[in-house]
């Protein structure tokens, strides 16, 4: 259904969006220069975490407290109206925003980083090695709280204007969604190893 304000503002509903998105992008402005990057997250509880290098120039910049706002936006489909001017996508999308803060602890880190493997690949934190001290010193995490984020979505059919109903001209919706090929083998991987069922019955 299409409505006019498509503003949500349940947290179910922002949840969900934002779990099955891979990637946000943060935008932010130091000295007066915009910034937006795409980066990898995963959300745990009511905060989004996002990482890089300990070096990245958006993560010292975002470390020191500077207002950030953060997108997650995911495509469902192509809306075919009968006048192009009513064409449109049907989508979900999260706008948070707030001011990320440097995650410290280890343990913290560490549970961020379990939360980005498994949130894109359940079972594969406990089949692949794990951080190790060094890995942990070069990774900086940044911890965004979910204070202010909404949601806007947009479903169902194309809205024509009534005249344009009549027109011998095909409107409907052609459907998107995110799907998985076969596993390539790394060409260094073992052959003996069986390809685990995680990357086999892959789905999102």
């Amino acid at each position: 259904m299409r409505e006019a304000h498509r503003g949500v503002y349940d947290r179910e509903t922002i949840y969900k969006t934002l779990d099955e998105g891979f990637v946000c992008h943060v935008g932010f402005a130091v000295d007066g220069q915009p910034y937006v990057i795409p980066t990898l997250f995963a959300r745990v509880g009511e905060a989004i975490y996002f990482h890089g290098s300990a070096a990245s120039r958006m993560l010292r910049n975002l470390s020191d407290g500077i207002s950030v706002c953060l997108t997650v936006t995911l495509t469902d489909g192509l809306v075919l109206a009968r006048s192009v001017f009513n064409h449109s996508m049907n989508y979900r999308s999260v706008v948070a925003l707030g001011k990320a803060s440097l995650v410290d602890s280890p343990e913290e880190k560490l549970e961020a980083l379990r939360a980005f493997t498994e949130r894109i690949l359940p079972g594969r934190w406990n089949d692949a090695r794990q951080p190790n001290e060094k890995e942990l010193k070069a990774t900086s995490i940044l911890r965004l709280p979910l204070t202010e984020a909404s949601a806007k979505i947009r479903t169902g059919p194309p809205m024509d204007d009534a005249a344009d109903y009549a027109l011998p001209v095909w409107a409907g919706v052609i459907p998107l969604h995110l799907a998985a090929g076969t596993p390539i083998r790394d060409d260094k991987c073992d052959a003996s190893i069986p390809t685990p069922a995680y990357a086999t019955h892959y789905k999102r």
